[in-house]
């Protein structure tokens, strides 16, 4: 019980409250600095490892796919495959093996072999997995502009009279009127700077106390979900 509950316990409270105890108190106070970032460098280190098991994951996920012949496996293996590839030239370069000398361009200019695998896959397929995602905004987009009620009615014209003041179109709509050409676009400028601006902070500040609220209830442990345990 005590390894497994309370000194998980013990550890997220002193290491939360760590943070939250520096960030108020001077670094002329003794032992504030050393603490803080014996802290930071601890949680670097522990990042770095949450990320190899991330990797070990996926490895033993994908394994598992390709071994069973799981719906979407040729996918799996691609997704495999480049892990290997990608990680392997990484490591290769870091360590400066035989011609892998860095990850970037060589000083004659030439790409060395981790530059030219992020060159021609990893961004023609980040673009074409962005120019995927662009679709499913456009339909996202569709349903919420759909005219259903008062809020959607307004939303739909919010975001008709940003999209025209945007383009040229929208300055020469009335452009035949003295002036009315800039009409539009302060009417856009106006809708982005302000209530765009106030929904954005409330999002934000919303989104921070509920991180807040999250972070106190995980310290005090109140929240040990992170532990595979439900809140008593």
């Amino acid at each position: 019980m005590f390894w497994k509950l309370h000194l998980p316990l013990i550890l997220v409270f002193v290491v939360g409250l760590v943070p939250i105890v520096t960030f108020f108190l001077s670094d002329d106070v003794p032992g504030v600095a050393f603490t803080r970032d014996k802290v930071e460098g601890w949680m670097i280190i522990i990042a770095g490892f949450a990320l190899l098991l991330g990797v070990i994951n996926v490895i033993q996920g994908s394994v598992r796919k390709i071994e069973r012949r799981q719906k979407g496996w040729p996918f799996a293996a691609s997704l495999l495959t480049g892990l290997l590839v990608t990680g392997a030239f990484g490591l290769l370069s870091a360590f400066n093996v035989g011609p892998f000398q860095g990850i970037g361009r060589a000083p004659d200019g030439s790409s060395t072999p981790f530059y030219w695998v992020t060159i021609n896959f990893f961004n023609p397929l980040q673009a074409a997995m962005f120019s995927l995602l662009a679709f499913y905004i456009a339909s996202a987009a569709f349903r919420a502009f759909r005219v259903r009620n008062v809020e959607a009615s307004i939303l739909l014209i919010a975001a008709m009279i940003v999209m025209l003041g945007r383009i040229p179109f929208g300055e020469s709509m009335f452009a035949w009127i003295p002036g009315g050409e800039r009409w539009l676009p302060s009417l856009t400028e106006w809708i982005m700077n302000t209530p765009n601006t106030a929904a954005q902070r409330g999002i934000i500040i919303g989104a921070a106390l509920g991180a807040a609220s999250l972070s106190l209830r995980v310290i005090l442990g109140i929240e040990r979900s992170y532990l595979g345990q439900s809140q008593d």
